[in-house]
């Protein structure tokens, strides 16, 4: 019995081994399992973590390139990744083609391009012209009408990209309707057209061949520009009623580059000579020498370049495109002088024709009489039109194309009406004689007190 007890014993304690061992076995296996999930668990939050690490990383990257891309300064492999992430957007100067984007947008500083700067002439009596530029009595002068010649700034930059687009776009063939509208409307995307805030300053003159100035179309006007014709491109931009008046002269036939030249040349004269206290009549004078000193052969016969001694430059006040002063482009004139903070257009106009414009075909140009009185108008067709042009216009110019577009409607009688009571004065074409050819090249200058800034000068003229 003994023996049968110690075998059971022997057993039992098998048994207990053998449960033991089961038992550890499961153990171990749920360790194993728990640990494995510990592990998947801790290897998860790893990758997010290096992920958010990596983004965040990559965040500060762009931070920092954006803030690179302000300061324009970084390394070259910034300078690199940031090239290849902008591969694909807007060009390196920002603007599209053809432009579309606002200047105030392009430039979200506030800083516009600063036009070409040159020094006051010296009059004969070294009167207060010399040294400007390097007193700072002047310079801070200056610095008190930065607001004013920063609005002219974007004028001058909206018409700058405008003109450029158009000079590239412009082919024979084309209506003078669709050319004045897509001139018009790419300076109105890029000056930001705001009401009376910012816009077109004036219709968009595109006078053909003996047709010096004030030409733009009317609606119907089927008139298309052909290769042999010379169109003088003539347009302005305002900011608050600081206008930038500009205009150059498009060919496409050479035998037209010397008239182009001599006209081009006088402007450039006219600028050169203006400044504080110089006398207009000189500027003239300074003009007429310049512009008459060249010839043109225009098949076979010679001509005399002329200048149209009935057209001149104008000074500008706000929201006045003639503000009271005339700078000839002949001698003789006026012997007032320039002042200091005027604003000035200097612009020539050659001929090879007699010299001399008269008023002829349609009317297109007309505006608001700047210092017109009351006046009572018994017509209500009358005071609807007067209405729709002190919202749209107020004294800056305008064409019956604006009034269509501004919602008026069978207006002929009214704007006579206007025109006669002298509240609205009309500018009809003005022209030399028939067969002759006529060029013109203007720029807006500023007369700071520290220097000359050609506001509106740029890489084409």
């Amino acid at each position: 019995m003994k023996i049968n007890e110690e075998n059971v014993n022997s057993e039992e304690n098998s048994e207990k081994v053998d449960a033991e061992e089961a038992s550890a076995e499961v153990d171990s296996k749920e360790k194993s399992k728990n640990k494995r999930k510990k592990e998947k668990k801790a290897n998860k939050k790893a990758a997010e973590e290096a992920n958010n690490a990596a983004v965040t990383v990559e965040g500060a990257k762009e931070k920092d390139d954006d803030k690179e891309e302000e300061g324009g300064t970084g390394s070259a492999d910034a300078d690199k990744k940031k090239k290849k992430r902008n591969k694909n957007k807007k060009p390196s100067s920002g603007q599209t083609d053809p432009p579309t984007i606002p200047i105030a947008k392009l430039y979200s500083d506030g800083n516009y391009p600063e036009g070409e700067i040159m020094h006051h002439p010296t009059p004969p009596d070294e009167r207060s012209a010399k040294d400007r530029f390097t007193s700072e009595e002047k310079r801070a002068l200056d610095r008190l009408h930065l607001d004013i010649y920063n609005d002219l700034r974007l004028a001058a930059e909206a018409h700058r990209q405008t003109r450029q687009h158009i000079v590239r776009w412009i082919k024979p063939g084309m209506t003078m309707i669709e050319i004045c509208e897509e001139l018009e409307n790419t300076a109105r995307r890029l000056i930001g057209e705001n009401g009376l805030e910012a816009g077109l300053a004036f219709p968009t003159g595109c006078s053909l061949n003996h047709c010096a100035a004030h030409y733009t179309p009317n609606a119907g006007d089927t008139t298309v520009l052909q290769y042999d014709d010379v169109c003088k491109i003539d347009f302005g931009t305002h900011i608050k009623g600081r206008i930038i008046d500009c205009a150059f002269t498009l060919t496409f036939n050479e035998k037209y580059d010397k008239l182009k030249e001599a006209v081009r040349d006088a402007t450039n004269t006219g600028i050169r000579e203006a400044g504080i206290d110089v006398r207009l009549c000189d500027i003239g004078a300074a003009i007429q020498e310049v512009m008459e000193s060249y010839e043109v052969e225009l098949d076979g016969k010679t001509y005399q370049v002329k200048s149209i001694r009935n057209l001149n430059g104008h000074s500008i006040g706000p929201y006045r495109i003639h503000s009271g002063k005339t700078v000839p482009i002949v001698k003789g004139g006026e012997t007032t002088r320039m002042e200091e903070n005027e604003f000035y257009a200097i612009e020539t106009f050659g001929s090879t024709g007699r010299g001399q414009v008269h008023d002829d075909m349609d009317c297109s140009h007309y505006m608001k009489n700047f210092e017109t009185p009351y006046v009572p108008l018994r017509l209500q067709s009358s005071k609807v039109l007067l209405n729709i042009i002190n919202k749209n216009f107020s004294t800056l110019a305008f064409c019956k194309r604006w009034l269509d577009r501004a919602g008026a409607t069978k207006y002929q009688m009214a704007l006579k009406d206007l025109c006669d009571k002298n509240v609205v004065e009309p500018y009809p074409p003005l022209c030399d004689v028939k067969g002759c050819y006529t060029a013109q090249y203007e720029h807006t200058i500023m007369l700071r007190p520290s220097c000359k800034e050609i506001v509106s000068r740029g890489d084409d003229y």
